[in-house]
Formats: structure tokens, sequence, C-alpha cells
């Protein structure tokens, strides 16, 4: 797939045709993506303790196929592909005017790994010292 979370995309089809929007989240099993702020749907939500009963407008995912990346410099909706730049590297760019798109995470550090349980006990057995 080639849109990731953080692109801008345009609605090419649908109630929210020629809309633009951010993508928030991605279903790559079942091929759609949620926009910020597009596709909105009414949720009735019942009342429960002593709060009343209200109706919630939600975004609800649109199928991949019928969205299209915006190029900013035309502005246009156009198709993205993958090349090899001149460091070796694949990256992503827009087919109509033939810019690069700047990956966002490129530059980021790496996650930490999260502390599981094991290291925690293996921890404990260690003894602590104690100044005196």
């Amino acid at each position: 797939m080639k849109y990731k979370v953080g692109d801008h995309v345009v609605v090419t089809t649908g109630k929210d045709r020629g809309k633009s929007a951010p993508i928030v989240r991605i279903d790559r099993k079942k091929g759609k993506v949620l926009l910020e702020g597009l596709n909105l749907k009414v949720k009735h939500v019942k009342g429960r303790d002593g709060n009343p009963g209200e109706r919630v407008e939600i975004s609800a995912p649109i199928d991949i196929s019928n969205v299209a990346a915006l190029d900013p410099k035309t502005k246009k909706p156009t198709r993205i592909g993958y090349k090899v730049d001149t460091d070796g590297n694949k990256v992503r760019y827009y087919k109509a005017s033939g810019e690069v798109i700047a990956d966002r995470m490129k530059g980021a550090a790496a996650p930490k790994a999260k502390e599981t349980s094991k290291d925690k006990k293996e921890d404990a057995k260690t003894p602590k010292k104690i100044k005196a």
C-alpha cells in the first residue's frame, strides 16, 4: 500500500467527493482508510448513570480505491510511485509532478523496547546495595 498515516488525500467518489483531509488510520486487511473529519456518520449513544443519551458524529472508514494523493505542487489528485534516489534509497514520489514525498518517520528516533514482566522479575532477584 502506497499511502501512509499523515498523507494528505482527496476523496474521489461518494458524498464527500472533492474534499481533502489527512489519513488518520489505515486498515490494511480491509483496504480502508480513516480520514480526519470526513465520511461522518451519526452514532446514537444510550444514556447511562444519569447522563442523557446523545447523537455523536464519528468518521467512518473509506475504501482505499476511493481516495487519491493530493500533490502539494499542482494541488491536484495524483498517484504515488516508487523510485530509487541517488543514495540508493527507495523513496515515494508524486507521479504528476515528480516531487519526492518527505517521510516524516525517517529522522525520528527508534521506539524504545518495552520492559517485560520477565525483566522485572530478574531485577527483583538481584540484591540491591544498601548504603550504611
